[in-house]
């Protein structure tokens, strides 16, 4: 195993920061190569030379890229980082820029990786997360039990079934981000169509839909990448890994499908949202209506005989005061009994 950092750690990555690894076609299981000697250990007819980093400095780069013979444009977009999920052929090899996601407190944290490969050889460079206080490892272990169980299951053994490897897991965890998904939408739900919440549009349908539309960006673009391999457009990549990957491009369809209807189904909830709020607002105004108009006719007997006019003949009766106070309370009682029929109160 390779070591161009002797036991140094970066961030919580644990372990040699480069590896390289020799699959050979007559054998099972995989050999070390030494770190001067990649370019030597290349025998497309024969083996395979998996190189595989993480967090790569900017010597390192240079120095496998130089090994390598990677174009200049591939090894200014591994220094970077910050690509698009994406397909690009230079020369004889070819660079696949996608990306790995997770959700930390439901923030989505994403991490891109870039893997070229070439006639027998893959190097896959695994960048920094872009939330550096939350780092999630990568299943790079999957990877490597999924690649060396279909070496072993294979005749035709070429680096598309590693990159399929890659491929499959990043998807399984789009699959796992989804579900996550599903669950944030319930709780929405439940907050929308709450009885004790107030008439405000929930905080967590804006930063759901924010972070539903981030993640859509990393998983749709997928399709054209797994679209351009199956139309082999890299064609060091054999029949049997092109069936494979098929089997992922299936994968991220489902998965783009879900997407869109979880996007579909949190405007549902918005949509829900306004119409809750109005028919509260719509119950409120007709209380208060009602509530006025019992009170209104209280008040018009009240204004009428507050007056004072020398010639009113009630002013001079002796019942008219009790009249006037049950006149008030039978049109409350009557008016109470109607509205509160009619579901207003």
């Amino acid at each position: 195993m390779v070591r161009f950092r002797g036991g140094r750690r970066r961030g919580l990555y644990a372990g040699p920061v480069i590896r390289a690894w020799l699959y050979r076609n007559d054998g099972d299981g995989h050999e070390d190569v030494a770190a001067d000697q990649l370019a030597e250990a290349i025998e497309p007819e024969k083996a395979l030379v998996w190189i595989d980093c993480a967090e790569p400095t900017n010597a390192e780069i240079d120095s496998l890229t130089s090994q390598l013979q990677i174009s200049h444009l591939a090894a200014e977009d591994l220094h970077h980082g910050g690509q698009r999920t994406k397909l690009e052929r230079y020369r004889e090899h070819f660079h696949v820029a996608v990306h790995d996601c997770y959700l930390v407190d439901n923030k989505l944290v994403t991490r891109e990786i870039d893997i070229v490969f070439g006639d027998g050889w893959v190097l896959s460079v695994r960048q920094r997360s872009d939330d550096p206080e939350h780092p999630a490892p990568f299943e790079l272990d999957t990877v490597t039990r999924r690649f060396e169980v279909e070496r072993t299951t294979e005749i035709v053994k070429d680096e598309g079934f590693l990159i399929w490897a890659f491929l499959d897991v990043i998807v399984d965890r789009y699959y796992d981000v989804a579900d996550r998904f599903d669950d944030r939408l319930d709780a929405v739900e439940e907050i929308v169509f709450s009885k004790t919440r107030g008439d405000d549009i929930p905080k967590e349908v804006f930063d759901l839909r924010r972070t539903m539309v981030n993640f859509r960006r990393v998983v749709a673009p997928l399709r054209e990448v797994l679209a351009a391999l199956l139309r082999k457009e890299a064609d060091c990549i054999g029949d049997d890994a092109i069936t494979h990957l098929q089997d992922v491009y299936d994968h991220v369809l489902r998965v783009t499908d879900w997407i869109e209807t979880q996007r579909d189904l949190l405007t549902g909830l918005l949509e829900a949202d306004l119409a809750v709020v109005s028919n509260r607002m719509n119950q409120v105004m007709k209380r208060m209506t009602s509530w006025g108009a019992i009170l209104l006719g209280s008040t018009l007997i009240a204004g009428i005989y507050g007056m004072n006019f020398t010639h009113m003949p009630e002013l001079n009766w002796t019942f008219g005061y009790p009249a006037a106070i049950g006149s008030m309370l039978l049109l409350t009682i009557v008016l109470y009994t109607w509205f509160r029929r009619r579901d207003w109160l």
